[in-house]
């Protein structure tokens, strides 16, 4: 079964959206709770809201499984990237809304979180260091752009509401002090939106490993607030709010372009 989808572009930009996927094995959907295998902490329709990045020339590679199953932007050791801090791991057996994902036993045990690591986790990552060398002997440089969205508001994870646009670039470790400069402007220039740069999430795994500046690989995560996009609770794409952000993406990521 193919776990993932790859579409190769013609400029230095590659989108990644590591939680986009809803797809369960039946095998481990069986175990779940009936709230966890409606897949609620999907990053609901980021492949959608970041199409027109093929217009811009960009790759851009997309998981067909959740994030349950195993989350690519997970450390394979799955060492916490929020020490101290509430988070969920590699094969994540609570929900963000704290309810656990699995019937009571039925976790993975760590045998199957290895499989789970082969058969899953390394795949997609293969793919994805394989096409940032791609796109980097081509063009010299790679900006390798993370696609997250998440609901405006859960106790689980962070206090209050999230601002709504999230830039993170691990504290300016994962890409070049000019290219965050630049992108903060972006975000600086517009009154719509609430935004914050290396808040709550500085991004995950992928940012942090495969962002090197100083080998010409920038990476940088945006974590929108779904309400921007689409309703919360029906979880329903809207066209109208989608027309209203788009603009702001495209704009970040035209100066990654630059």
């Amino acid at each position: 079964m193919e776990t993932y989808t790859l579409h190769r572009g013609t400029t230095p930009l590659f989108v990644s959206l590591p939680h986009d996927g809803t797809a369960l094995p039946d095998e481990i959907a069986a175990r779940m709770t009936p709230s966890a295998r409606r897949v609620p902490d999907t990053d609901w329709h980021v492949s959608r809201l970041y199409a027109f990045v093929r217009d811009l020339g960009a790759s851009i590679i997309v998981p067909r499984l959740s994030r349950y199953v195993v989350d690519l932007n997970r450390p394979p050791d799955d060492t916490s990237l929020y020490p101290g801090q509430n988070t969920t791991g590699l094969c994540p057996i609570v929900q963000f809304s704290g309810e656990p994902i699995y019937v009571q036993g039925r976790e993975p045990d760590q045998d199957e979180i290895v499989q789970r690591l082969e058969h899953y986790w390394r795949p997609y990552h293969a793919a994805l260091a394989a096409e940032i060398g791609r796109v980097r002997a081509a063009h010299g440089r790679v900006v390798l752009w993370e696609g997250h969205s998440i609901r405006s508001v859960i106790p689980f994870l962070f206090d209050g509401r999230l601002p709504d646009l999230n830039l993170g670039t691990a504290n300016g470790a994962s890409c070049s002090a000019q290219l965050q400069r630049r992108l903060a402007a972006v975000l600086e220039a517009q009154r719509e939106y609430s935004f914050v740069v290396n808040g709550r999430f500085k991004g995950g795994y992928i940012t942090r490993h495969y962002g090197k500046p100083a080998e010409q690989v920038d990476a940088i995560q945006l974590e929108l607030v779904q309400c921007n996009y689409m309703d919360e609770t029906s979880l329903a794409y809207s066209d109208a709010l989608a027309a209203r952000l788009t603009p702001i993406i495209d704009a970040l990521l035209r100066e990654c372009l630059k």
